[in-house]
């Protein structure tokens, strides 16, 4: 796909819809029932891939507030991307990433990989990273003609920072600085991934795979479960639901059959490797490697205490908003010798 192609319908923020199609009132989002909460405060825009329709979201900058540049949010494997990065939780301030970074000086996005969410999910493929990294190529594209952001903050999350280290060493050009959280470089010493090669016969055989509300409570009991409280898990899993009852199987077949999917030394942006202190999507010492490999000086890596794995639902979430917009609005090295 050419995403010179991106075309786009946009609609302003004064409504949004849910699974069901109807339309969202009220704040941030509202939440009217066990799975169907609604999105406000945003902007919906409708891109083409070809001949595919995509979903991304938009949160400006705060009006008044210094710019700080374009963030573009990359979904992992079993979530869409308003969940992850626009999730409104009672007593949780700033829930919301896209909130919290908008209040910043950041113009916020975020999209919805072919196969997840409102993007569509008709074709017979199961939607492998590579598929998404073609996704993020037509997002940037739109969101350059859009806000005249040449260059973008890209941060991903899981299988999500595989597609954006995809996306990364495909356009370099389009990434002003790369945040991989929860990424997994050759899979050596995961103890998620050596559980989930046990099913990796059932992904293959399938495009989909079902989700409930058990399945999204298990992402956050699987590592080390006080890291997340239960009211912002069960708000998550509303999110979620509200959307998707299965999700692509083709992150998956990667994840447990495919790595590496980058190479490192093809990742010539300034880039941050976050890991969790419990997350077991990735050892420390394949972390690390994959680090060693970053040709760009201008790298960091990051440890977050408390934190297994989906960051931003973590009790830590504000550490890790805080990483990152350090990593952000680092100014470029003077000198490199």
């Amino acid at each position: 796909m050419d995403a010179a192609a991106a075309e786009a319908i946009t609609r302003a923020a004064a409504s949004s819809t849910t699974r069901n199609g109807q339309p969202a009132t009220g704040g941030s989002y509202q939440e009217t029932s066990m799975a169907d909460v609604k999105w406000t405060g945003g902007r919906e825009h409708w891109i083409k891939k070809g001949d595919i329709k995509l979903f991304m979201w938009e949160k400006p900058a705060k009006t008044g507030v210094k710019p700080a540049g374009t963030i573009l949010f990359v979904h992992g494997s079993s979530m869409a991307s308003q969940p992850t990065f626009d999730l409104q939780v009672p007593g949780r301030p700033y829930s919301s990433a896209m909130d919290w970074f908008a209040e910043q000086g950041y113009n916020t996005w975020c999209m919805d990989n072919e196969g997840y969410g409102r993007s569509d999910k008709h074709r017979p493929i199961n939607f492998d990273i590579s598929n998404g990294a073609d996704d993020l190529a037509a997002g940037s594209e739109y969101i350059a003609k859009q806000s005249g952001a040449d260059q973008l903050l890209v941060y991903g999350i899981s299988s999500g920072a595989l597609k954006a280290a995809l996306f990364a060493q495909r356009h370099p050009e389009r990434v002003a600085r790369l945040a991989l959280d929860a990424f997994v470089w050759t899979g050596d010493g995961s103890p998620t991934l050596h559980e989930r090669k046990k099913k990796l016969a059932d992904f293959l055989a399938n495009n989909r795979r079902p989700i409930d509300r058990a399945f999204v409570q298990s992402i956050f009991s699987r590592d080390h479960a006080d890291c997340a409280d239960a009211t912002t898990v069960a708000a998550f899993a509303d999110a979620i639901l509200t959307l998707d009852d299965s999700m692509p199987t083709g992150t998956y077949v990667d994840m447990c059959s495919k790595l590496p999917l980058v190479d490192p030394q093809k990742i010539t942006v300034p880039s941050l490797v976050l890991r969790g202190q419990y997350d077991g999507i990735a050892s420390i010492e394949d972390l690390l490697a994959f680090f060693n490999h970053l040709p760009n000086m201008d790298k960091q890596f990051s440890v977050m205490a408390g934190i297994s794995h989906a960051s931003f639902q973590q009790k830590n979430y504000m550490m890790v908003y805080h990483i990152l917009n350090a990593f952000f609005t680092l100014p470029k090295p003077v000198y490199q010798g």
